[in-house]
């Protein structure tokens, strides 16, 4: 493989030169100290196959380099190198191949140059018909607590960031042609410039990355716009509404299946990603989840089942310690279990968080409910 250095810093040349060239494979077909010599370069030679661009450089920054040599649709793989840490959230937006912090290692060298040999081969494998849909089985979606999609052939691996939140996007409105207006503004909204741009590659990495599950057709160009169809695909978060609304009253004989439904949400929509343009969405299913475990942790209670009750709420008092409702079904719990000083404990907490970040206090009907509760202890003595 054929690579190129881009580093305003002539040291850093002689340095992955050196270390270059103990790998195999390798060749350092030039090395520049501005973007605008390497652009041209890579211009007039199309077999160059990576590129370890410094990104802090006079003039064109590397992160400017990278996105326009995406934009171009360039086939040369990019590695980050520098000494800028803060750098590299922002970096993997763009569909660069890794990012090496100064000074590097030679062992992460080689695993870097190991993976772009890797994805080189693949591109200039032997092409192979797509797998059919009937072959490829079911299209598995999840996304809760994730962005994940497989089937009977494997697991996609996402080329970008952006084409996986492309995919997300496209799954909340599956079937409809959504305009290309709209994406660029949703999920391209923030960059200044050169949008549209972005929004082509990212279509052409999403493609690629779902291509390897014969799923590449999945996504369709229509009027200017995009639409996502799949044939009968198993949507975990669809799953779980439509059981939970299914199950509209639980008691002691469906708890079981309620708590097999229960399980099935195994984190909020799209996972740690927090889509902007997906809040709402985002919101509806977690109310939706915290509104069927605080039914079905109200029959566990019921049912004398603490334990279980107490793990499930304890969960949502995590996600949102100022419910009111899961600190009722949790004081109760620690009534029926004797703790009488986790009663207290969990109820002056609530207390505190009340007036720390609402200036208010509990109401009068929490307040007689914990009278109660301590009343109950003094009357078994």
């Amino acid at each position: 493989m054929k690579v190129i250095l881009v580093d305003d810093e002539p040291t850093m040349h002689l340095i992955l030169r050196k270390m270059l060239v103990k790998l195999p494979d390798i060749d350092v077909a030039g090395a520049f100290t501005d973007t605008r010599s390497a652009s041209a370069f890579l211009r007039e030679n199309a077999d160059i196959g990576l590129a370890f661009v410094d990104l802090s450089m006079p003039g064109e920054s590397g992160m400017e380099f990278a996105a326009k040599m995406e934009d171009a649709g360039s086939p040369v793989q990019i590695v980050f190198v520098t000494s800028h840490k803060e750098f590299a959230l922002k970096a993997y937006e763009l569909s660069v191949l890794d990012y090496l912090v100064k000074p590097v290692s030679q062992e992460r060298l080689q695993r870097t140059v190991n993976r772009a040999l890797a994805n080189q081969r693949t591109v200039h494998a032997p092409s192979q018909s797509a797998p059919t849909p009937a072959l490829a089985g079911p299209t598995v979606l999840t996304m809760l607590g994730d962005v994940a999609v497989s089937n009977a052939i494997g697991r996609v691996k996402w080329i970008s960031r952006k084409c996986a939140e492309l995919f997300a996007y496209l799954l909340l409105h599956l079937g409809k042609r959504i305009p290309r207006s709209r994406l660029v503004t949703d999920i391209f909204g923030g960059m200044q410039t050169n949008a549209e741009g972005y929004l082509n590659t990212t279509v052409y990495q999403l493609r690629k990355s779902l291509e390897p599950l014969g799923l590449r057709e999945v996504v369709r160009s229509e009027n200017d716009g995009y639409a996502l169809e799949l044939i009968d695909p198993v949507i975990d978060y669809a799953e779980f509404e439509r059981r939970a609304e299914q199950l509209q009253v639980i008691d002691a004989g469906n708890v079981e299946r309620a708590l097999h439904i229960e399980r099935l949400y195994t984190g909020d929509l799209f996972g740690d990603k927090a889509y902007v343009w997906a809040i709402y969405e985002t919101e509806r299913y977690a109310d939706l989840y915290a509104s069927f475990v605080k039914r079905l942790a109200a029959v566990l209670i019921a049912l004398n089942d603490t334990a279980t009750a107490s793990k499930l709420l304890l969960k949502l008092n995590e996600r949102n310690p100022l419910d009111e409702t899961v600190l009722r079904h949790l004081l109760t719990i620690r009534e029926m279990t004797g703790d009488k000083k986790g009663l207290t404990a969990l109820y002056t907490d609530y207390v505190r968080l009340l007036s720390r970040e609402l200036g208010i206090r509990p109401p009068g009907e929490l307040i007689r409910q914990y009278d109660m509760l301590l009343s109950r202890f003094s009357d078994k003595k």
